[in-house]
């Protein structure tokens, strides 16, 4: 991802850039490579008769950046979890639990564990806390699901589920990235 101040500066890499990448045998793929104006929603420009684009937003590693307002009212980027991955993420959870259903709770509680924490150090940043609670809830459901699908007698209710998740409890959705906390040597 590269940043510009300016969009005759990004225009001009732009048309560069493929040729820079030739040299070395690099090639960039058309579908992912794109200008993408992310200009400050504030600062728009208003000339007579121009209607300049909103800002846009955009994808880039698993997270879709756009622009909101802060708790102050002011405009800030933030990132969420990208549609995609966020449904990527979740399949893939339902098909390991679709085919693990038969192995004993511990073991289940114990790859979820890992699964949810691992999730939320990647995706656990300030600002995605909706997404990343909405995975954990979307996990549980899921679990409870095939829980209920081990036998024809196995079905598995909310409150019998609460039980099983005091005996196996999973983690509490966490922010491991804050964008607030200061680094070691400021």
């Amino acid at each position: 991802m590269l940043v510009f101040a300016r969009e005759d500066d990004a225009r001009r890499v732009y048309e560069v850039l493929p040729k820079r990448f030739a040299r070395y045998g690099l090639t960039l793929h058309p579908d992912k490579t794109r200008l993408v104006p992310f200009r400050h929603p504030g600062r728009r420009r208003r000339s007579a008769g121009v209607v300049e684009p909103e800002p846009g937003s955009f994808d880039f590693l698993g997270f879709t950046h756009y622009w909101a307002k802060s708790r102050k009212g002011k405009w800030v980027p933030k990132q969420k979890t990208a549609k995609s991955r966020f449904t990527r993420a979740l399949r893939a959870v339902h098909r390991w639990c679709r085919a693990n259903r038969h192995k004993p709770l511990s073991e289940q509680a114990a790859t979820l564990r890992s699964k949810l924490t691992g999730h939320d150090r990647y995706y656990g940043i300030t600002g995605n806390s909706p997404a990343a609670a909405r995975f954990h809830f979307e996990v549980r459901r899921v679990w409870r699901f095939w829980l209920s699908r081990r036998s024809q007698r196995a079905y598995v209710s909310w409150d019998k589920f609460r039980r099983i998740l005091e005996h196996y409890p999973l983690p509490k959705p966490v922010a491991y990235q804050s964008a607030y906390r200061r680094t070691a040597n400021p």
